[in-house]
């Protein structure tokens, strides 16, 4: 029906007890005559080549010139880190290759973005190391 809800959740739960219940377990926590109705889809993991790929286009989109071996690293940033991360790389990389008096972003205009901005991971590693110096 064209008045039927599209309702998406995400969820990484695995098997776990049902909200309002105590011993009643089902994947995800969702009632099991729920979840018979719903339509599951597995996602996973970007590649590397298809990380490449997005940062190409949103490259290409912003009106950025990247280097191949700049590509190369951004897209191995966005394996080890994440996709948003390696994208929110590319324009203070291209602030330093600007400041360098080119117009191609390299290699090291990454390297130097990464070492000024953390990424989440990095972040909340630095925050339980250092947790005692803050509130």
């Amino acid at each position: 029906s064209d008045i039927s809800p599209i309702v998406v959740l995400a969820s990484n739960r695995g098997m776990c007890t049902i909200r309002g219940t105590e011993d009643m377990r089902a994947p995800h926590g969702i009632p099991r005559d729920l979840l018979d109705r719903m339509l599951i889809v597995r996602t996973s993991p970007y590649t590397k080549s298809e990380i490449q790929i997005i940062l190409d286009i949103r490259a290409k989109t912003e009106g950025l010139n990247l280097a191949p071996d700049a590509l190369d690293y951004a897209a191995e940033v966005g394996v080890n880190s994440s996709l948003r991360y390696a994208i929110q790389l590319l324009t203070p990389a291209n602030v330093m290759a600007q400041i360098s008096g080119r117009d191609q972003i390299q290699k090291d205009d990454m390297v130097e973005a990464g070492e000024l901005f953390y990424d989440a991971k990095k972040s909340v590693s630095i925050l339980k190391n250092s947790g005692d110096n803050f509130l």
